[in-house]
């Protein structure tokens, strides 16, 4: 842990630097898995999972009969809790849904823009230590909303060839049904080519560590788009005397548990407070099974005091954080102020935690410093804008001249021959009048 006093703006950028990964060596990797999967398929896939995974699959599909064992081994009240979620993540997305809305720019001429959804998109939700099952409702909920045709869900075995059983009910709760067993590299491979098993999609969200990351960005290089750039988790909190330190320490550290490449910070106007979150830091984290992995993040994390006002918003907008968390007396300025961060979460009562679960907002969100130009994932995710036009022959004597001239100007001439052609046929008709329709 770093505690850093009043830093000179010149130093800001060193001090957010974040803990940097080279897909160099990754993406020799990647190249070899997608080769083979776009050539051999399902074999590939399988090849990989007993390489990557130390286990043989026959079956990739995951079947009815191991969803309905899985929903039996879920606990009531785990249940109870994913479907309080699922009520709040729809609602939440819901409310983006935009209603069409028809403009006359001019007399005859309408615009129009509509939504239409993404097809195929595909989902990979990762296993091992920490099964995201709570992705599963951030990821399928808001593209049932938007109404994708196929929703494909690859997430990777244990090691008794299974998926983890909160995954798979909370996949069937939501209404995703083609579901395959296939981790890492090999199933974003399955999902950008397609093989006899497993449908190819036309985007591809969801989280997954660094071999997940670099097989995301081949994909996108191999024509199929994805939800966001990726990168480790990360929080910045700001904080004044009237934080709990209690609380900021938990926080911190419910991030630096993802993983040892998290990077959490804290912004204060008082070293008596840093001093007692810190402290609090050190007391949480003996207890945590993940404490390993958090000490490893903590390295990373930093201490910083900064005492005016305008310093910190325009410190945290630099950073551009992936989540702020405001704990201060100030909270209505930073709200005002804040230009780049994927999720904010005010006031004592807020915990990160709430986002991450079950408030409703989404968090699949920007790291790593694009929150200054991506937001998170909302319904907006999974559609395109198609744009519409209508002129009538009434709105073509209106803008044709406009269109002529401009044409002409940039040396367009069949551009303006398109509009001349259509003026001349309304100019010569035999009745004088022009049909408004």
């Amino acid at each position: 842990m770093k505690i850093i006093i009043e830093p000179n703006i010149s130093d800001w950028a060193n001090i957010l630097n974040r803990p940097t990964q080279s897909f160099d060596e990754l993406e020799v990797l990647v190249k070899e898995v997608f080769s083979e999967i776009k050539i051999n398929g399902d074999a590939a896939i399988q090849k990989y999972t007993h390489r990557f995974d130390k286990i043989d699959i026959s079956k990739i599909s995951v079947s009815d009969s191991e969803i309905m064992e899985a929903i039996i081994k879920v606990s009531d009240s785990l249940k109870e809790a994913i479907k309080i979620a699922k009520s709040n993540i729809e609602k939440f997305h819901k409310s983006q849904i935009i209603d069409k809305k028809l403009i006359e720019t001019m007399p005859g001429v309408k615009c129009w823009q509509e939504s239409r959804a993404i097809e195929k998109i595909g989902i990979y939700i990762p296993g091992g230590t920490a099964p995201l099952f709570s992705t599963v409702l951030m990821i399928a909920i808001p593209a049932m909303i938007a109404g994708c045709k196929d929703i494909i869900l690859c997430t990777p075995p244990d090691k008794n060839g299974k998926i983890n059983p909160a995954i798979l009910y909370a996949a069937d709760l939501i209404g995703v049904r083609k579901i395959f067993k296939i981790g890492g590299i090999q199933a974003i491979g399955a999902l950008t080519f397609g093989t006899k098993s497993v449908p190819k999609v036309y985007k591809i969200f969801g989280p997954g560590n660094q071999y997940v990351t670099a097989a995301k960005q081949f994909a996108f290089k191999s024509g199929i788009a994805i939800d966001l750039p990726a990168g480790p988790s990360e929080l910045l909190v700001i904080a004044d005397d009237s934080a709990i330190p209690e609380f900021v320490a938990s926080d911190l550290l419910s991030q630096a548990e993802h993983g040892t490449d998290s990077q959490v910070l804290c912004v204060a106007n008082s070293i008596e407070i840093l001093a007692e979150i810190i402290k609090h830091l050190k007391t949480q984290i003996s207890v945590l099974p993940r404490k390993d992995i958090a000490r490893v993040a903590l390295k990373n994390s930093k201490f910083i005091f900064i005492n005016d006002l305008q310093n910190t918003i325009d410190f945290v907008n630099v950073y551009a954080p992936e989540h702020l968390i405001l704990a201060t007396e100030s909270n209505d300025f930073y709200i005002e102020n804040i230009t780049n961060a994927g999720s904010v979460f005010i006031g004592n009562y807020t915990p990160e935690s709430a986002g991450d679960y079950a408030s409703g907002t989404n968090h699949t969100l920007p790291t790593n410093g694009f929150a200054k130009s991506y937001s998170g994932l909302s319904l907006d995710s999974f559609t395109k804008k198609i744009s519409f036009q209508e002129i009538s022959k009434t709105g073509m004597n209106s803008i044709g001249n406009a269109i002529e001239i401009m044409a002409e100007s940039e040396g367009l001439q069949a551009h303006k021959n398109a509009v001349t052609l259509r003026l001349n046929s309304l100019n010569t008709n035999s009745n004088g009048k022009s049909d408004k329709k």
